[in-house]
């Protein structure tokens, strides 16, 4: 069998940053038309290393080579013009735009001086019918969930014509039967020769998906594997040097006391009902999941449990107090934590330290204040103590949050939350886009809490994570509460088919 000629080489590539050596001298050969994954663990230099090739950051030294010739990206520009397009983690999107207008930014369509936007709405609909979105070319795009958005990023890379694509954590917010579409078409876009630079933090993706694995720790490459001689568990060591965790949790603590109690709880948007008439209850000791297709309604009851959106109809109690007209401050005050699915637009002061970011929603609170004045002392203390347990990976509290990679700005969300021991805690999406060390640590974290009494909120398109830490499982569909089940029973596949709604058709 004749070798493919290689589509991508890096050779030596250096990158440091202040007090942070992000790639050290890594080494990744992509051949032309293959699928290949690259893993490790957060802040082992994966997206640095990605930003270099798509000529968002220039290496302190070493060579990059498209096809064959090696090429100096100023901009990802000139990246594009190389034929390279990448999706991020955190999409580059105008949310005052509609999808046709950011998919076209900067390669407008034009016929004798005149923007075609006709050819390029059908284009779009072309686009995102082959590869399954079905989006609305005039929709704005602040209207759109985060999976509806990241379906844009992707268009927006194919309507470039990109050969080579880069995509860094592309199955996040999809469902399992969204995953087989999506693999579908890249192993299309591979038959037609398109070479496809894959970044997941989920094994069993990886080895379904890639023809050859680059593992890179702490900024190094260690290994490039062919996925049909390892194991997830071995690619899990290679990684972090521990085997894959468990979110297995089936020892019961659920108690009588009822936390949260939402009843008939409504959220119009426009004219139409994008929450309506949920009704549940989480007790203390408990863990309730829901799961669900993004954009049916879960970032609505989120924001309403978290006075971020008024409700129109229903209530919110917590522990027996009617708290629906509360505001965010007071509902955080008296014990509500909040983990945000967007953690750079709602979670994170980008530009500001550490140690400020920590403070956010606790500013009142011990030890971030002394009377009305902010203690610094304290925050940093507390921003050291959560760096060291969650094992953030930062020169230190001084650090801007924007230093950080994404899995460390979770883990820094996670540990902010979870170490002022709230009484309910609202999660949505609390291990997306970090390694599966960081994953176990998070979910031990949970466990813990959860048997000292903490009740928990859980959105999540983890199904596995759903499925295990959940002590009761809700389906979300369209902005209602569609079904009930068991985690104990429940399988990854069932669980998708009600979210997409076939169960509930087969149903009728």
């Amino acid at each position: 069998m004749v070798e493919r000629a290689a589509a991508v080489e890096l050779k030596g590539i250096t990158k440091t940053f202040p007090g942070v050596i992000a790639n050290d001298d890594v080494n990744l050969t992509v051949r032309r038309g293959e699928i290949h994954a690259v893993v490790g663990e957060n802040g082992a230099g994966k997206s640095t290393l990605m930003k270099i090739l798509y000529g968002m950051l220039r290496p302190d030294s070493g060579s990059i080579s498209v096809d064959g010739s090696e090429v100096h990206f100023r901009t990802p520009k000139d990246a594009i013009a190389s034929g390279i397009g990448m999706v991020h983690q955190h999409f580059m999107l105008a949310t005052n735009f509609t999808v046709l207008e950011n998919v076209v930014l900067g390669s407008e369509p034009s016929h004798a001086g005149v923007i075609d936007l006709g050819a390029a709405r059908e284009r779009i609909r072309e686009l995102s019918e082959s590869y399954g979105a079905a989006l609305d070319p005039d929709r704005l795009t602040e209207d759109l969930a985060v999976g509806e958005r990241q379906r844009v990023e992707i268009v927006k890379v194919l309507y470039r014509g990109a050969q080579i694509l880069i995509l860094d954590e592309p199955t996040a917010v999809l469902v399992p039967q969204e995953v087989e579409e999506l693999f579908r078409h890249l192993r299309e876009l591979k038959a037609q020769g398109v070479t496809i630079i894959f970044i997941s933090h989920k094994l069993d993706e990886v080895l379904e998906i890639a023809d050859s694995i680059t593992v890179i720790r702490a900024g190094r490459t260690v290994t490039t594997v062919d996925p049909a001689d390892v194991t997830a568990r071995q690619l899990a060591e290679l990684m972090v040097g521990s085997e894959l965790p468990t979110p297995e949790t089936r020892e019961s603590t659920v108690t009588d006391e009822v936390v949260l109690s939402v009843r008939g709880l409504g959220v119009l948007v426009g004219e139409r009902w994008a929450l309506k008439d949920a009704t549940f209850d989480i007790h203390k000791g408990e863990i309730v999941g829901i799961a669900g297709v993004e954009g049916n309604g879960q970032r609505e009851l989120v924001e309403a449990l978290m006075g971020l959106r008024k409700p129109d109809a229903g209530t919110i109690s917590l522990a027996g107090t009617d708290v629906t007209q509360w505001p965010t401050r007071q509902r955080r005050e008296n014990g509500i934590g909040y983990i945000p699915e967007d953690r750079q637009g709602r979670g994170l002061l980008l530009p500001s330290p550490l140690w400020e970011n920590t403070m956010l929603g606790h500013q009142t609170l011990y030890p971030f204040s002394r009377g009305p004045w902010v203690n610094k002392r304290g925050a940093r203390e507390q921003t050291e103590h959560l760096i060291s347990e969650y094992h953030v990976m930062t020169p230190g509290p001084d650090t801007p949050a924007l230093a950080l990679s994404g899995g460390n700005q979770q883990k820094l969300i996670v540990g902010r939350e979870m170490t002022a021991w709230p009484k309910l805690l609202i999660a949505a999406q609390p291990t997306r886009g970090i390694d599966v060390g960081a994953q176990a640590a998070v979910w031990e974290q949970i466990r813990e809490a959860r048997a000292a009494g903490l009740a928990l909120l859980l959105i999540s398109a983890d199904l596995e994570e759903l499925i295990g830490l959940s002590d009761t499982l809700y389906v979300i569909l369209r902005g209602s509460l569609v079904a009930k089940l068991d985690p104990a029973t429940v399988t990854p596949q069932e669980l998708g088919s009600y979210m997409t709604g076939a169960q509930e058709a087969a149903s009728a």
